[in-house]
Formats: structure tokens, sequence, C-alpha cells
């Protein structure tokens, strides 16, 4: 009697502690890293990728400078820290596990909403350090509340879908806040780039132990929000912060439905075209947001 072959599991199924090869033990990306003894130092390639990570955001940076409180925040929420991280992830590993890895960002993605809508809240009345250290202690429950369990992609879609709407309505009242546009000051830059570095060198570094639900889970923390908040509203205020933050809000609901994109693409159509995905619904969903809303004023 012929043995039955079980179905092949869907890319985004791989369990939260698989632990998919990487280019040490054979796996992942296709040719290795060469044969070059500087290509072989695992140093090198993760100063490579802070160095790439870190012009990406002083890039962007230096638009939100110039920039209003709509127009920054939908910058600030550009995937600047997600999207490099998954491109050095796929260096790594193969495309099951960063399916699986964008799932599990997928449903801690809904998660930033409640951290930004508790912030804006506190920065009303509550200084810096007490707004975004309570934010940052909610993101950091609540995203183990949900690491906790098992989400399909369906799952933790309909999540973001009851998040985010629910977090705009509420902060409606704190968008219209004018935030003068400001000149940075020196350090600026430098806090931006050493706190967005810290978090990817984590997320590479993690990856090679943790599973993709680990990776997916730092891979989504909104670093360039936490920077945002902190810089702003030490120098303008709470109010003025909470007005980017609360129009910010936009463009990590859109950040939900890329993930959505490279989960879905990345196992069937390859790397380059989930990562290309990602990317592009990302920017479209933001350009869209600033369109409608210059439209309607």
């Amino acid at each position: 009697m012929a043995a039955t072959s079980a179905a092949p599991a869907a890319p985004w199924a791989v369990a939260a502690d698989r632990r998919i090869p990487g280019p040490r033990d054979g796996g992942g990306h296709p040719g290795g890293i060469g044969r070059h003894p500087i290509a072989q130092n695992p140093l090198f390639w993760l100063a490579l990728k802070l160095l790439l990570t870190a012009g990406v955001v002083v890039t962007a940076s230096i638009i939100v400078e110039r920039a209003g409180p709509l127009i920054g925040a939908l910058v600030v929420t550009l995937p600047v820290t997600v999207w490099p991280a998954y491109l050095f992830l796929s260096l790594d590993h193969d495309p099951a596990y960063l399916a699986a890895s964008a799932g599990a960002g997928l449903a801690v993605n809904a998660v930033s909403g409640g951290f930004m809508l508790l912030y804006l809240v506190l920065a009303q009345k509550r200084g810096v350090l007490l707004s975004l250290g309570a934010a940052v202690a909610s993101w950091i429950v609540l995203a183990a509340l949900v690491r906790s369990s098992t989400w399909t992609l369906a799952g933790a879609g309909l999540l973001n879908l009851l998040v985010y709407p629910l977090c705009i309505v509420l902060s409606r009242r704190y968008r219209e806040v004018r935030a003068p546009r400001i000149k940075r000051l020196w350090y600026e830059l430098p806090l931006r780039t050493a706190l967005v570095c810290s978090l990817m060198a984590a997320v590479l570094l993690l990856s090679r132990w943790g599973g993709p639900g680990t990776t997916g889970m730092l891979a989504v923390y909104p670093i360039s929000t936490t920077c945002t908040m902190l810089i702003l509203h030490s120098r303008l205020g709470g109010k003025a912060s909470a007005a980017v933050i609360a129009n910010a809000l936009w463009g990590l609901a859109g950040l939900a439905f890329a993930l959505l994109a490279l989960a879905l693409s990345i196992g069937p159509w390859g790397v380059p075209t989930g990562l290309a995905l990602l990317l592009a619904v990302s920017v479209s969903w933001n350009l869209s947001i600033w369109l409608i809303r210059a439209w309607k004023s």
C-alpha cells in the first residue's frame, strides 16, 4: 500500500522555533559569502549592513527635517529599517524563513498602533521620559503576548485591520496641532543612526539563534518612530510631537499591507519580488495618503 505524502506547508506556516540553516551551515542564500578571507569574516558583513542601513536612515532624517507633521510622519514610517532588515536576512536565510518572519512581524505590527496611541495621549501632559517609557514598556508586554499565540496570515491581517482604524479615529483630534519646521541639532542624526544600527545588529545576530518569529518581532519594532518621539518631544513639546505620531499611524497601517505582500509573494515568486513588493506597497500607500490629504485640504 503506497504511503500518502503530506501536503507541503505554506511558507508562512513555519514553526516559530524552527531554525532555518544559514550560510554557515550550508543553507540560506545560494553561493555562500564568497572565498575571500574578508568576505568570510561575519564582522565584515555586519559592519557593511549597519553602514548601509545608517545611510538609509540619515537620508530619511534629512527629508524629515524639511517637512511638516504629515509629510514628516509619512517619511518616518517608510520601511527604512524593515526593508533593510529583510534584505540582509535574505542573504542568510531561505524564502521560507523570511515568509514566516514576515507573518510574525505582521501580527506584532498591530502592537505598534497601541504603542503610538498611548504615547500621544500621555504626551499631552507628561514629559518625554514618562510618555516614551510607558509606551515602550507597553510595546514589549503586548508584543510578548502576541508572540505567545500562533497566528495565521489572515488572523494577523485582521488584527491590524481592527487596531489601526480604531487608533486613527481615537487620535484624530491630536493631528491638528501645527509643529513648526525645525533645524536639526548636531546630535540628532548620530543618535537616530546609533539606535537604528543597534536594532539592526540585534535582528541580524538574534536571527542566527532565534526562530523567524523572534526575528520578525524585532524587525518591525518602530525604531524610527521612537527616535522621532524622543527628539521632537524634547525640543518642541509633547503636543507637537504627538501631532507627528498621530499622522504616523496611517503609515504603519500601510506597513501591515506591505508585510502581507512580502509573506504571500516571497515563496511563489522569490526574494527579489517579495522585497520589491514590500517597498512598493509601503511607498505607494504613504504617497496615496499624502495625495488624499492634500486634495482634501
